[in-house]
């Protein structure tokens, strides 16, 4: 199984998936990399019927959450450039370091 490149809290743009999800720049809240997968911030809402529980004190309704992603529908967001850029590891003397393929600005 490969690594995924993408971390949680990085800047994200969405490049395939929903029409309103499209362009959008986030944030990673949790990453799956089993599944290559990944809970963005406000993207691909889903609602989620919840049955009302007292014992827990958890209300009945309709909550709306954030739903999983697939990783090949976002690419890592870099502020030097202010577009979508692919990632490349650069071994250092420190350990190895992720840094953008376009400007070459480190990431971490």
């Amino acid at each position: 199984m490969e690594k995924m490149k993408l971390k949680k809290n990085d800047p994200v743009i969405v490049v395939s998936g929903k029409r309103n999800d499209k362009g959008r720049i986030t944030k990673i809240l949790r990453v799956i990399p089993e599944k290559k997968r990944l809970v963005a911030e406000k993207v691909q809402l889903i609602k989620e019927y919840v049955r009302a529980n007292p014992q827990k004190n958890i209300k009945g309704g309709i909550v709306e959450r954030e739903g999983t992603i697939s990783a090949n529908h976002v690419m890592y967001y870099c502020k030097e450039c202010e577009q979508g850029v692919r990632i490349a590891f650069q071994v250092t003397a420190d350990g190895k370091r992720r840094i953008c393929r376009k400007c070459g600005v480190a990431l971490d």
